[in-house]
């Protein structure tokens, strides 16, 4: 039996009427208890996050029995299956493990240049699914940020020919490191300061390698990070090895960089300063690399766990819920606790899609799909959301909006919701209205210069052009105030965030999870019992991919 609180229950069919338009829509706070949207929520966080489940590792024993729990409540929900044919809510999702067991040096054809150390210097590998890769001499040349952003009118890859070289580039993009609001986004981060694209470029422009300078500021992490983390990698299983991309990707840090650039009489801030103006021209070198390096590999499937109620007026016409089901899994090297949980990343947004899904099952049938896709291995790079924004279940160009949940707040009731990526998309607007309506406020991420925004599971489709909203209750406490969130939030990525010690505590003040599950279902309910179409932001990276399909929409 459904757990729901009596005060919501009593009051079904006014919260699922189809929404009206923001100005007068009426006040939900008044109609429902904010802080009980669905009793269960406890139950799926602390099951999830058991020591039963494993950590929930992609291809595991963990794996299964987070199918299992999650099929078995799409079923006695009702929830129509991705493989309706088959009776099956798994989207299989290849993927290819890869484990580099030699890395050489990275030398160079230059004499007085010493060779840089792996790990201490460099970080290095290949992207490609092949026993041994070297690159042999590759000529190098500073290619600035290695972005090309027309709607910004950049394009630090003008006239360059790159053809079996190797490029060495900034981290994050010119808008950082100028710090003016009129450059990108300012010290807000945007897809092309990422480094995931930098690599993806370098391989449209035909580099034979990328190296990514380290800073840590502008990266958002030490270096620590990059040289200290396990060497397995993960990509999902292409039936072109991954023969598209460079040979070798990787880090080098500041210091190595210093030591390159002083071939030409230069060094790094020297090059990062001429590399902010907006006619800057690539560099060459003077000096050429080489690298080997040599990994096995192992196939593996892992599932996306998919469940949908169809729209009874436009089915193809669909919102999404996200949320990946994955985490660590087990580390039997350590004598010590040896599960990496993740309760709170990210049993926490698997359960709240599960409390989403049993609150719309019990509600009238809504007039487009409401889908709701748990993904695989986000750990290991985002893979499972991107097969499944490649092989959507529907027509990306028909996805009205999603909402994706990772980390959620179990600190109690916050007075602010905050936006990760603030200022992308218009279901900021629809999010700013029913905060409102619950005496809260919107508040921007502290640390847009991160990134956030381009390391959680929604950047996949954003990608594809659909708006996509990540928000989720911040710090300023209630009752408690904002250093008490603050602290609690610190606390977590200093002690807990991918360690053991990501357990499930019986003790923490969910409320704050309800709040915000009130929030993620209002404002999909309303997009589900409507005719609008949401957009990016004039100006967003992301607007031309939306609009291009704007046709099919009609």
């Amino acid at each position: 039996m459904k757990k729901f609180s009596v005060l919501a229950a009593s009051l079904l069919i006014v919260a699922c009427s189809p929404a009206s338009e923001p100005e007068t829509s009426t006040n939900p706070q008044m109609e429902v208890d904010p802080y009980s949207f669905n009793e269960n929520y406890r139950e799926y966080l602390a099951t999830l996050s058991s020591d039963k489940f494993e950590g929930r590792a992609p291809a595991s024993k963990g794996e299964e029995l987070t199918a299992a729990f999650v099929e078995k409540k799409f079923s006695n929900w009702g929830l129509t299956p991705y493989d309706a044919e088959a009776g099956s809510y798994r989207q299989q999702v290849p993927l290819v493990k890869m484990t580099p067991y030699s890395v050489s040096e990275m030398s160079f054809s230059d004499g007085d240049l010493a060779a840089f150390s792996y790990k201490q210097d460099m970080m290095a590998w290949s992207p490609r699914v092949q026993e041994d890769v070297s690159l042999d001499a590759s000529e190098m040349v500073f290619a600035g940020y290695g972005i090309v952003a027309p709607e910004f009118g950049w394009d630090d890859y003008q006239g360059l020919d790159v053809e079996g070289k190797t490029v060495v580039v900034l981290v994050n993009d010119p808008g950082y490191d100028s710090g003016d609001e009129e450059v990108f986004n300012g010290r807000a981060m945007t897809y092309y300061g990422r480094w995931t694209y930098k690599f993806e470029e370098a391989a449209r422009q035909g580099a034979a390698g990328i190296i990514v300078i380290h800073e840590t500021g502008p990266a958002g992490y030490g270096w620590g990070v990059i040289a200290g983390g396990s060497t397995v990698r993960f990509d999902l299983a292409r039936d072109n090895k991954n023969m598209d991309r460079t040979q070798i990707e990787g880090w080098i840090t500041q210091e190595a960089a210093d030591k390159l650039f002083a071939r030409v009489g230069s060094s790094y801030e020297d090059m990062r300063e001429q590399a902010q103006q907006p006619d800057f021209a690539p560099v060459a070198l003077n000096t050429a690399m080489s690298i080997t390096v040599q990994s096995d590999f192992e196939y593996l499937n892992s599932p996306n766990l998919i469940g949908y109620i169809e729209g009874s007026k436009n089915p193809e016409e669909h919102v999404i819920y996200m949320a990946h089901w994955d985490h660590l899994g087990i580390n039997p090297i350590t004598s010590d606790d040896q599960i990496y949980n993740g309760a709170q990343d990210n049993a926490s947004g698997t359960a709240g899609v599960l409390a989403l899904a049993e609150f719309y099952a019990s509600q009238p049938q809504p007039e487009r799909s409401v889908v709701f896709v748990l993904v695989t291995a986000e750990e290991r790079g985002l893979l499972g959301s991107n097969w499944y924004a490649n092989n959507p279940m529907l027509p990306l160009s028909k996805a009205v909006a999603g909402i994706n949940m990772d980390v959620l707040n179990v600190y109690g009731p916050m007075q602010d919701m905050v936006v990760v990526g603030h200022g992308n998309s218009e279901l900021e607007e629809y999010l700013a209205k029913y905060v409102e309506q619950q005496d809260r406020y919107v508040a921007p991420e502290p640390t847009p210069e991160a990134g956030s925004f381009y390391r959680s599971d929604h950047f996949n489709l954003a990608k594809r052009g659909v708006p996509m909203l990540y928000a989720k209750g911040g710090n300023d406490h209630v009752e408690l105030g904002v250093e008490y969130g603050k602290g609690k939030r610190a606390e977590y990525v200093q002690i807990a965030y991918h360690k053991p010690a990501d357990e499930y505590d019986p003790e923490w003040d969910l409320r704050g999870v309800q709040q915000d599950l009130w929030l993620y279902y209002w404002i999909g309910n309303e997009l589900a019992n409507s005719e609008s179409w949401p957009n990016w932001y004039e100006g967003n990276e992301f607007r031309a991919i939306r609009d291009a399909t704007a046709e099919e929409r009609q």
